[in-house]
């Protein structure tokens, strides 16, 4: 009979939607655009079920080496090449990389470190690439094989184990095979069969093997293939070590068992395993390296990559969420490594104001992936707002207008299901706006809502019409300590900018930074900062209390008239600024620069995104804006400890004197007193009752 050539199975690669999700995890949160080979595992069986093909598992469980063993599969260490685009996963060179990962192989084998660790007989090789947002990845897995320069040959034609070993025989060698083998996960042993004598279970490095007759011995090996004529593709490394370290003559003939251990029925079945007996001849070193072949093909049996899409199997919103974060995600890889987006995303946004500020504002926290945004407003869609006011449309003016703040929290979900949107129609008492009687447990109810809600966030942005209505949350926020933010427009001008902290435990954390910054920057460096728990607030420029500013005024007065492209600077401004505070390690106790001159940027930079002003003043008539500070009044009728004081202790009762009345607040903040002073009575002498721009 003619000698046949033998011939195995492939691997067939098979992957689990998780590992592409954890790949693209990985490769926006730990590898960037590092192009370092990543160690992996995958699993394969020989338990698979008649007619399948020689599968190699890779799932979500393929990054965690430590914790990654599944029962009943044998692991398969592997190398991921990840490339950084389309481009370099075309022209990489696949033999070379083939070639380095067999040379591996072959250096275990010749030095005998495979026989003590037989894991090492067998890898893979993955090259990727990701297209994060379109959520499709090319892939090629390459199982590096070593072949001799002649084809090996079968001494007969192969055939089952019940032909080789009795059953009783079967019996032992799958009671030892349960206990020493299978339960560590070893795919390659050797089973001594001496004539009349039971079998036994040895281990490839056992140092009694070199006492054994070749013809003794069943090199066996746990068999992915289901082919009864053909073993699977796991043999052709160990054929490698057979003839390296245990065949001594030209052409000797060698027994191989490949163990295929599946249930059938409910009853364990191995009888389909394969027997062969090949003839080998000794593998001498030094020697070169056997030939590489392993790329896998492709669905069409093609020598190419694979190919595969996500996005249509993913819901739509988790789409969304992950394409959200992408851009953000990105700005780490070179730009901004240590970029907190965790801190961002966490903190909760109080918008009070959902018209041209308070759409602007929040379409930029989605931008920068916030995911609670609360927008506060009492007013409806007019037909004059759609224009300029981003988050409502012509269908939303109609019948009366709908809720402001309910509908732009419905259009936020519309563009971004995954944010955590939601409107509370609210009016905000202010001072100076008498509360009639009949009103005043409305107006209680209302207090208390904007007290709770101002609870609830981490940042407050005060984008209402008037002054006197930013009042209030400016108090509520001093005293809780929140982050508070005010934007305002002029006709061609605006202001953006934050309220000082309130919290004293900040202030010492603040001056000993500052004290740091000015031993590094020189003597001088400490003048030029103002530590953010000594930062005004909206109202410490005031020498009068807020009051009633919607009385007497013409159309074109109750308005806010600005420039169309007002509003899209202030508000990406003001947004920006929040997100700097949030990066800073005292968030809203940092430090406000004074004033940013040539040679200062290497020194001033407070956080990764660069300086923390108090505030920014722009003007559009000239282009040109400036960075204020101002510090924090004694005497403010909004953030002043005193004024602070009386409403911690007296809650709602002084609030409603307040309203009924601002110069209470001139009064107890000591404004009054000021008033009697020269300087002060000749400003006031040319304030003509209307407030100015901001």
């Amino acid at each position: 009979m003619a000698q046949l050539n033998l011939q195995f199975v492939p691997f067939t690669s098979t992957l689990d939607p998780g590992f592409w999700h954890v790949l693209s995890q990985k490769k926006l949160d730990e590898f960037g655009l590092k192009e370092d080979a990543v160690n992996i595992q995958g699993f394969y069986a020989n338990n698979n079920a008649q007619g399948l093909p020689c599968l190699l598992q890779v799932d979500f469980t393929a990054f965690n080496l430590a914790n990654g063993q599944h029962p009943g599969q044998y692991p398969l260490p592997g190398s991921l090449l990840n490339t950084n685009t389309i481009d370099l996963f075309k022209t990489c060179n696949k033999q070379d990389l083939i070639n380095k990962s067999a040379k591996k192989v072959w250096d275990a084998i010749m030095s005998g470190e495979a026989l003590a660790n037989p894991q090492l007989l067998n890898s893979f090789t993955m090259l990727t690439f990701a297209n994060l947002k379109k959520y499709s990845y090319h892939y090629w897995f390459a199982f590096p094989a070593l072949i001799p320069s002649s084809p090996i040959l079968l001494n007969k034609q192969p055939t089952s184990i019940s032909q080789v070993l009795t059953s009783s025989q079967i019996q032992s060698f799958l009671s030892s095979y349960d206990l020493d083998c299978k339960s560590r996960n070893l795919p390659f042993f050797i089973i001594h069969d001496p004539p009349g004598k039971s079998v036994a279970l040895l281990t490839l490095n056992d140092a009694s093997v070199s006492d054994m007759k070749l013809s003794e011995l069943i090199f066996t090996f746990a068999d992915p293939s289901t082919i009864s004529q053909y073993p699977g593709w796991v043999l052709r490394n160990y054929i490698c070590l057979i003839c390296r370290h245990f065949v001594k003559e030209e052409n000797c003939v060698v027994r191989i068992l490949g163990l295929r251990d599946r249930t059938v029925n409910g009853q364990r079945c191995v009888d389909h395993s394969i027997y062969l007996e090949v003839i080998l001849s000794p593998l001498c070193a030094p020697s070169e390296m056997w030939s590489v072949v392993g790329w896998e093909k492709n669905q069409q049996k093609k020598l190419l990559p694979r190919f595969v899409n996500l996005s249509k199997t993913m819901d739509p919103t988790h789409i969304a969420e992950s394409a959200v974060d992408l851009n953000l995600k990105l700005m780490r890889w070179r730009l901004l490594p240590d970029l907190n987006l965790e801190a961002i995303s966490k903190t909760r946004c109080l918008l009070l104001g959902a018209g041209t500020l308070g759409c602007n504002v929040a379409r930029n926290l989605l931008g920068w992936g916030v995911r609670t945004i609360t927008l506060v407003d009492n007013s409806t869609v007019s037909f004059s707002n759609p224009v300029r006011q981003s988050l409502f449309t012509f269908e939303h003016c109609q019948n009366g207008g709908l809720p402001k703040a309910e509908t732009a929290a419905q259009s936020l979900k519309l563009i971004f299901p995954g944010v955590d949107a939601k409107g509370v129609s609210l009016a905000i008492p202010m001072p100076g706006h008498p509360v009639p009687t009949n009103a005043v447990e409305s107006i209680k109810k209302d207090v208390a809502v904007l007290e709770e809600l101002i609870s609830e966030h981490d940042a407050v942005f005060l984008l209402m019409d008037s002054r006197e209505s930013r009042w209030l949350p400016t108090l509520v926020g001093a005293a809780k300590n929140k982050i508070v933010l005010t934007a305002a427009l002029g006709f061609d001008s605006w202001l953006a900018m934050r309220h000082g902290s309130s919290d004293c435990s900040a202030s010492a954390d603040a001056a000993a930074a500052d004290a740091a910054a000015g031993a590094a920057a020189g003597s001088l460096r400490t003048s030029k900062v103002i530590p953010g728990t000594d930062l005004g607030c909206y109202f410490c420029n005031d020498v009068v209390a807020p009051r009633d500013s919607t009385r007497d005024r013409t159309l074109d007065q109750q308005c806010t008239v600005s420039r169309p492209g007002l509003s899209m600077l202030c508000s990406a401004l003001i947004v920006e600024l929040l997100v700097s505070l949030i990066q800073h390690p005292l968030r809203n106790a940092a430090s406000a620069y004074l004033s940013l001159n040539d040679g200062d940027n290497e020194e001033d930079d407070q956080c990764i995104l660069g300086i923390l002003p108090h505030q920014i003043r722009g003007y559009l008539s000239n282009y040109q804006m400036i960075l204020p500070v101002s510090r924090k009044f004694k005497n403010c009728t909004a953030c002043s400890e005193t004024i602070v004081n009386h409403y911690k202790e007296r809650g709602f009762d002084f609030l409603i004197s307040a309203f009924n009345d601002a110069k209470v607040l001139e009064e107890l903040s000591g404004l009054q007193e000021l008033h009697v002073d020269p300087l002060v009575t000749e400003v006031l002498s040319d304030f003509d009752g209307e407030e100015d721009d901001w």
